[in-house]
């Protein structure tokens, strides 16, 4: 009676052996540097003896360290795109980038379209391996990157939707290459659509026309630090600057010198000639104070003190409101009598974020389609990116509207409003980013935010600045390049 009892358990311990045999073929068919290396196309000029014996090899890897390369990940990214990534020729981003003229005279063609090698790249990455995920699987991570305010990273590899005409480029106007430090910020004159000046992390100010041909006005030299913020007074006659040299200067463009010097304390990190009276100078500095300066006497007229450092400034088209940011994330109103130039504190806007990130740029529009009304655009470090809605009758109280979370910066990276299409589009920023790339992103979609992005400089892209015309965009990145983007021509 137990001989049937022991061919019945013989059976059992066959069959699970031949379905863990089963398991594992298919654990090992789900190797992902195996499976990217069967997508990957063979070149022509490759040895079909190699690439045979290379698959073979890597079908009997040992399972241990398929499942390790599987769970493997850095930075969000898997083994296999992490390994092309350290593996890519010395010269890739000579071969992914066009090679352009530098002179301010000569344009370059901008390429939308990637180069072989970067196709090449791509096809070897994690990201072909999403397929092996089952429905579920899939479906999840898919609801997670099309979050609003999720991780949006300008990285993605995700396919953006198709840029509006009106932000589509049709190549670089000019680039100016003279500066050999980074490039902290950027802006066009007022009102004006050919004159543009930037700041550079050696102490220099440099002033250009953009006009054909581009050329250097002025070089103004005086900083002995970082040039932290400038402005252009109404009539672009002079320019207000601030530096790490914890000193304000204001020059005369036309001559190129600096006919004033007010010496602070400490670091002054950001400045605004006042819009309707530009006799007043409000300046935020690291000690936490925003002070009124006379721009005839270079006195402190009033001053007032915030939370943290006073990272970024800006008016409302009035001049009886100051938006500034701190270094603590936090966004204040800042009521001003245009008159006397006193200041008293009116809201604040808390960080919602745990880490607390220093405010890059905060950028004061007087309309916008979302909020029919007047609207703040606030950036920080950690790559927030939010949007409010300003109410005038009650002295500048925030509404927060929409946010976007884009990927951490090293370097105070600005971003900026993009010109108005018409009141049936959406609400477009433009913002620079550590991999080189000028992105453009619609506040108005939930799903594939990124519509656009300019590729061009080769180090992280810090400024941004849009000319009066709304014809060029402007900008600097680390290595002291500028570059100006020249939109293309729409019915």
């Amino acid at each position: 009676m137990a001989e049937p009892t022991i061919q019945r358990s013989s059976l059992e311990n066959h069959d699970h052996e031949l379905k863990e045999n089963i398991e594992k073929k298919k654990d090992s068919t789900a190797n992902p540097e195996f499976f990217s290396c069967m997508l990957q196309p063979s070149p022509a000029d490759s040895d079909p003896n190699y690439i045979g014996i290379r698959r073979f090899l890597l079908h009997r890897k040992a399972e241990s360290g398929v499942l390790r390369r599987k769970d493997w990940r850095f930075n969000g990214k898997g083994y296999v795109a992490y390994r092309n990534y350290i593996s890519r020729p010395r010269n890739w981003e000579n071969l992914q980038i066009p090679s352009c003229s530098s002179t301010p005279g000569n344009s370059g063609r901008w390429m939308p379209s990637p180069s072989p090698v970067s196709q090449l790249l791509e096809s070897d990455s994690w990201n072909s391996l999403k397929d092996l995920r089952s429905p579920s699987q899939a479906s999840q991570a898919l609801s997670r990157t099309t979050s609003f305010s999720s991780n949006a990273s300008d990285t993605d590899d995700r396919p953006r939707r198709r840029s509006e005409p009106a932000y589509s480029f049709v190549g670089m106007h000019c680039i100016f290459d003279q500066c050999k430090a980074m490039v902290t910020v950027i802006k066009f004159g007022h009102m004006s659509s050919d004159l543009l000046a930037y700041g550079a992390s050696d102490g220099s100010l440099t002033v250009c026309s953009v006009s054909m041909p581009p050329s250097v006005i002025k070089q103004l030299i005086g900083h002995s630090k970082d040039v932290t913020d400038f402005d252009f007074s109404t009539n672009n006659q002079y320019i207000a600057s601030s530096s790490m040299d914890k000193t304000v200067r204001v020059w005369d463009i036309s001559r190129g010198l600096c006919i004033r010097v007010i010496y602070g304390v400490s670091s002054q990190l950001c400045i605004r000639f006042h819009p309707v009276n530009n006799n007043f100078l409000s300046a935020g500095n690291a000690k936490k104070e925003i002070n009124v300066f006379n721009f005839s006497t270079g006195r402190t007229i009033s001053k007032t003190v915030v939370d943290g450092e006073v990272t970024a400034i800006d008016h409302d088209h009035t001049g009886q409101l100051i938006f500034c940011g701190d270094g603590q994330g936090c966004i204040y109103t800042v009521s001003m009598n245009s008159h006397t130039g006193a200041l008293s504190r009116t809201h604040r806007n808390r960080s919602s974020s745990k880490h607390r990130s220093a405010v890059t740029t905060v950028q004061y529009r007087t309309f916008s389609l979302l909020a029919r009304g007047p609207v703040l655009l606030a950036f920080t470090r950690d790559g927030s990116l939010s949007f409010f809605s300003v109410s005038l009758e009650m002295k500048g109280y925030l509404t927060l509207r929409c946010s976007l979370k884009l990927a951490p910066r090293l370097h105070s990276i600005r971003a900026s409003f993009c010109p108005l299409l018409s009141l049936e589009k959406g609400e477009y920023i433009v913002a620079g980013s550590e991999d080189a790339n000028v992105y453009f992103y619609d506040l108005t979609r939930p799903r594939n935010t990124c519509v656009n992005k300019l590729q061009g400089h080769g180090y992280p892209v810090i400024g941004i600045a849009w000319n009066h015309g709304e014809n060029l965009l402007a900008s600097s990145d680390f290595g002291g390049t500028v570059i100006v983007w020249k939109r293309a021509k729409t019915a």
